[in-house]
């Protein structure tokens, strides 16, 4: 009797577990088996959809009749502490056609205040997606499933928009923290969510003349510098590759705050030269979107190093064939490729006002640390802090 009872108990549990296991996977995501990507066939893959990883200049232009594009990127969080640099360096700017100056800015949500969020997008910048958590460790992104990825990323473009209330389809980009890939899974949740490009892969094979952007439709050429790397055939989203710059010793670097031999942090002149160096090879080159990606911080700790970059932009604003805009403006671009005089003469983008009724959220508590938020929104203050699994704070 006491044999059979056993039995009994554990089949009960066997049952218990497997109810279990189907009702998490009933709640999750199905992902179904993605195919390998082909080497990519030029025939087929055509634009304005499709385009193989290539150093060549999309139209088959040459790079005098092809538009310099200069992309501008600031990470992690928004607030009243970096909010001033953005201000000085970025407020005003025109490019020589006119057109308003672009950049963009890949938003993580911890201790951001999107009240200023809101007043960069109404200045025109790109806000765009670096998750809602930013995690450590790094090696977290390289392995996340489907299901978490989809609540740092798809949920936190949900959240951007209410909390900043800005238009949702006006988020179109991501940067993964740390840049670090998911292999196929971050692309497969862009996919699926009609996200337009990512941002978080650097190439330091394809700098000298520099990679293009192009999608994922057919296998990527591109070095894989922080594995893993996509290997399916995942159409629809945007590789923007991060062209990475050469330091002093020619070691390649995917963000001028990762350089490691520089010049002296108070030499300006020193720091121009090293900025106008890198953006030459573009220039001078291929023409392949240049970026200068950094962290605020960056420049708010050395004051020459930000003198220097205010003075790139101020040379690049007032070059004929050159723009600063915002990343999907590359894309774009790219998507429909048009010589530089027509582009020159193009409309300028416009965009629409995002009002902002401010509500001011002290003592805000959390459920996933336990710490109580401060929180500016231009929406009602949430019951909790928003985070991953309740990106609203219902």
């Amino acid at each position: 009797m006491k044999l059979l009872w056993c039995v009994l108990v554990l089949a009960a549990l066997v049952l218990a577990e497997e109810n279990e296991g189907s009702s998490e996977s009933s709640e999750s995501q199905e992902v179904p088996e993605l195919p390998l990507a082909e080497e990519c066939d030029e025939e087929l893959c055509k634009l304005p959809d499709c385009r193989c990883s290539s150093t060549e200049i999309p139209g088959g232009l040459l790079p005098r009749d092809t538009p310099q594009f200069v992309t501008v990127t600031f990470d992690d969080g928004v607030n009243v502490i970096n909010i001033n640099t953005y201000r000085e360096v970025l407020d005003g700017r025109q490019n020589s056609n006119g057109c308003p100056a672009g950049a963009t800015f890949y938003v993580s949500h911890e201790y951001t205040n999107y009240r200023i969020v809101n007043e960069l997008y109404n200045n025109g910048y790109e806000i765009a997606l670096h998750s809602i958590s930013h995690k450590i460790p790094q090696d977290w992104w390289a392995t996340a499933t489907y299901d978490e990825l989809k609540e740092e990323i798809a949920d936190q473009r949900t959240q951007m928009a209410h909390f900043a209330n800005i238009p949702f389809e006006s988020i179109k980009g991501v940067r993964l923290p740390f840049l670090q890939l998911a292999g196929n899974t971050s692309f497969q949740v862009m996919a699926d969510h009609d996200l337009l490009y990512d941002c978080s892969w650097p190439t330091n094979t394809f700098t000298d003349p520099g990679l293009w952007p192009y999608t994922l439709d057919y296998a990527s050429e591109q070095d894989c510098m922080i594995p893993p790397c996509p290997t399916a055939s995942i159409p629809k989203p945007w590789v923007l590759p991060m062209v990475s710059w050469k330091d002093l010793n020619d070691f390649p670097c995917a963000m001028a705050d990762s350089c490691f031999y520089t010049p002296d942090m108070e030499d300006e002149e020193a720091w121009f030269q090293f900025i106008v160096s890198n953006f030459e090879r573009h220039y001078l080159g291929n023409r392949a979107p240049f970026g200068f990606y950094v962290h605020e911080w960056y420049l708010s700790a050395n004051p020459a190093v930000k003198s220097a970059f205010i003075r790139f932009l101020n040379l690049i604003n007032s070059l004929p064939d050159v723009f600063m805009v915002n990343s999907s403006e590359v894309i774009d671009w790219v998507k429909n490729p048009v010589p530089l005089t027509e582009y020159r003469a193009k409309p300028c983008r416009t965009w629409s006002s995002a009002a902002c009724p401010v509500s001011l959220c002290g003592n805000v508590p959390s459920e996933h640390n336990q710490m109580t938020y401060w929180l500016e929104a231009c929406n009602v203050c949430p019951r909790v802090y928003p985070w991953t699994g309740n990106p609203l704070g219902l």
